[in-house]
């Protein structure tokens, strides 16, 4: 994946910041900020896949409800998962 542009890092910033679920725009606009710099360009076309994904597909996977069965995103899910498991133990969650 090239890099992408000043206008197309926008559109994904305002696709992970503008969700259905607040838990989402959290988790993935803070995975934009702090992370998708310094993904391999196959994870970062894959974070872009998963970004265009509705909520209530994407939620299963990254909550282990649902096993992400698609070897291309099942590593970035994986991550998204490991920032959400993260944020449960800083805030005292179980």
């Amino acid at each position: 994946m090239a890099a992408l542009d000043t206008a197309a890092l926008s559109r994904l910033r305002w696709r992970c910041t503008r969700r259905a679920m607040l838990e989402m725009d959290l988790l993935l606009g803070e995975f934009l900020e702090k992370e998708f710099s310094s993904l391999a360009p196959e994870e970062q076309a894959a974070f872009v896949e998963l970004a265009d994904c509705e909520d209530m597909k994407l939620w299963p996977w990254i909550s282990g409800r649902e096993a992400c069965e698609d070897t291309r995103l099942a590593s970035v899910v994986a991550m998204l998962r490991r920032r959400l498991d993260g944020a449960h133990t800083r805030n005292g969650a179980a």
